[in-house]
């Protein structure tokens, strides 16, 4: 992966973790005694990102931010809306990171950064003044996995990134199709790509889900996810070492999922009006899958940390990347 070396561990109540490490397992079970509740995930992330908190420090890789050699448009529907919109991800300038450009009338500017995260049903969105854009997590993961530092999206049509067929394959294949090169900023200088190395500990305990993240040095993410009442999915776990070729070969196929006894009462509440069978894996909880083959057996595991890895990015800061081993527990959902 790009500019993440963590680990990422997903467990659920319902589940027995196993940490060989014994000092690792000692800091997890005093985070564990220590847990609290915080009211959203977005407010930990932040607080993660002030440049004097003793957590992190920011030190630079000796390799140069890249950008996309070629601009791509990609075609499709919206997720929640149904709508028809157009990514088209262009060049952007060493510094600038990545960011999205839409909005109806007025076009905004809207940074794909945490702190303009907003709550949003069953996707990630960003916000900034009164511009909005939906289900990011896809492109910017496979921005982040593939090296794309800085990029400007413009989206067209809607307030949604398009679906696609539910995974980061199409955008993988654009990037790789069109290559990257160094950034340059508006002087035609280079940037150094930074790195944030975690130095202690940190957690977040919420609604019965928890991420930790200790320090590491690679990138390794174990990922695990529980779904008791579907036993087709049931307990799954993934892991692996995480580089640009391990995510396009063995994460960003994986499709999104959602349970089918649940899609009306989504549907009712004005949710995943473009979700189908073409863009989405379904699981009944008595039929099993609906729509095989899976590509994967544990598909929907690999998915829930595709998702991870573009909401992560959301820290990006001038080409970063996290040294740090992450541990994670979320509800069950559609992912």
């Amino acid at each position: 992966m790009n500019s993440f070396k963590s680990i990422c561990i997903f467990v659920t109540p319902r589940t027995l973790f196993f940490i060989e490490d014994e000092n690792m397992k000692r800091s997890l079970i005093s985070i564990m005694r220590l847990r609290r509740s915080l009211s959203t995930c977005t407010q930990t992330l932040k607080s993660l990102s002030v440049p004097r908190s003793r957590a992190l420090s920011w030190i630079p890789t000796g390799k140069l931010q890249q950008t996309l050699a070629s601009s791509i448009a990609v075609s499709g529907t919206g997720l929640h809306s149904g709508a028809g919109a157009t990514a088209r991800l262009l060049p952007a300038m060493a510094g600038e990171g990545r960011y999205f450009v839409a909005g109806a009338s007025a076009r905004a500017r809207i940074p794909a950064a945490v702190e303009h995260a907003v709550d949003s049903p069953l996707c990630t969105a960003l916000c900034r003044g009164g511009a909005r854009v939906r289900t990011v997590e896809h492109l910017l993961s496979a921005l982040e996995a593939m090296g794309v530092d800085n990029c400007r999206i413009e989206i067209e049509g809607g307030d949604e990134v398009p679906l696609l067929d539910g995974s980061a394959k199409e955008w993988v294949e654009a990037i790789e199709h069109v290559g990257l090169c160094a950034a340059e900023d508006s002087n035609g200088n280079n940037m150094d790509k930074l790195v944030a190395e975690l130095h202690v500990p940190v957690y977040l305990w919420r609604d019965g889900a928890f991420i930790v993240a200790f320090p590491s040095s690679k990138i390794h993410i174990t990922y695990g996810i529980d779904f008791p009442k579907v036993p087709v999915i049931g307990c799954q776990w993934f892991s692996s070492f995480l580089d640009s070729c391990m995510y396009a070969n063995e994460i960003a196929s994986s499709r999104t999922f959602c349970i089918y006894e649940e899609v009306e009462k989504m549907r009712s509440a004005g949710l995943i009006k473009g979700g189908s069978a073409s863009n989405a894996i379904v699981c009944s909880i008595t039929g099993g899958w609906l729509n095989p083959p899976l590509r994967f057996h544990d598909e929907p595991c690999r998915h829930k940390l595709l998702d991870l890895v573009g909401d992560i990015s959301l820290f990006a800061q001038n080409g970063w990347a996290f040294i740090a081993h992450r541990i994670r527990t979320a509800p069950s959902r559609i992912c």
